[in-house]
């Protein structure tokens, strides 16, 4: 079989894994209605702080709430976009069983990097719409004006930042793949600690020494101040790169080894029996 012949038979495979989970959209499309309802007022409670702690702080504070609000609005969408391709990745495996397909997927005749790059891409793409609803929702309810935002400088951020967490995903997918019975529920350590560190609603200043030095591992805390850059001060995407370069290392780092050492928790899988399908 030529290269190229290969090649194309794998991006078919990968188109798979795409449609198939858009199709999971589909047929599920209340359960979507629901989640997005749940994702609009969460991220409009969340913001709807800043403007509680202006008025509870009285004038004499001098706390701007609409400024404090659009802070925790960016802080929550980039939250929202990374966490979802978080659980769309680490939930392959609880998907596959669900739907009682884990065995034939897994033995298929395809490499593992086929099978994820449809479900990154399309765990990246499902993000971007559902944050493009949230982000309009919040512009229209708290009259938010971005004509000097660089929107495109924030998309840019937030695709770099997708990498390294795409690889922090697949190897956090080996935990529902080594654990059937509670390793979904274990990967929320993962985003937890992640979420504590990245400074999603406060600077990271505030934190502990320790935790300020566990931030830096962490691909949230740069995309999350290199987007509040772009949408609150306008910054340049030149001016962005010393935000962007420490993602793209991490990503460049962290995928491939994702992938190891999902492979080596895949076949430990396949030896040991734990290919059955839950529900």
């Amino acid at each position: 079989m030529s290269t190229i012949t290969t090649a194309t038979h794998q991006l078919r495979a990968s188109y798979a894994f795409v449609e198939r989970n858009a199709n999971l959209v589909k047929r599920y499309w209340s359960w979507e209605i629901v989640w997005l309802t749940y994702s609009i007022a969460n991220a409009l409670s969340v913001s709807f702080i800043g403007l509680g702690m202006e008025q509870l702080s009285g004038p004499s504070a001098n706390i701007d709430g609409a400024q404090m609000a659009l802070y925790l609005i960016v802080g929550t969408l980039v939250w929202h976009f990374l966490s979802v391709i978080f659980y769309w990745i680490t939930d392959v495996i609880s998907i596959e069983r669900w739907e009682g397909t884990i065995e034939y997927t897994l033995m298929a005749p395809i490499h593992r990097i086929t099978h994820m790059a449809g479900q990154t891409f399309f765990a990246v793409l499902y993000s971007m719409i559902f944050n493009t609803i949230i982000l309009v929702v919040a512009v229209l309810l708290f009259d938010i004006d971005l004509s000097h935002a660089n929107l495109w400088g924030s998309v840019l951020m937030l695709l770099a930042g997708s990498l390294s967490f795409i690889g922090i995903s697949i190897t956090a997918s080996t935990l529902p793949l080594l654990f059937p019975e509670r390793g979904s529920q274990m990967t929320h350590v993962i985003i937890a600690v992640m979420l504590l560190i990245s400074g999603v609603y406060y600077p990271i200043s505030v934190l502990p020494t320790l935790l300020q030095k566990l931030a830096v591992f962490s691909p949230a805390t740069y995309v999350l101040v290199g987007v509040r850059a772009a949408l609150l001060d306008g910054a340049s995407t030149r001016s962005l790169w010393p935000n962007i370069w420490p993602v793209l290392l991490m990503g460049a780092i962290a995928i491939p080894a994702g992938l190891q050492i999902f492979g080596v928790a895949e076949r430990y899988a396949k030896r040991t029996g734990k290919l059955h399908r839950n529900g």
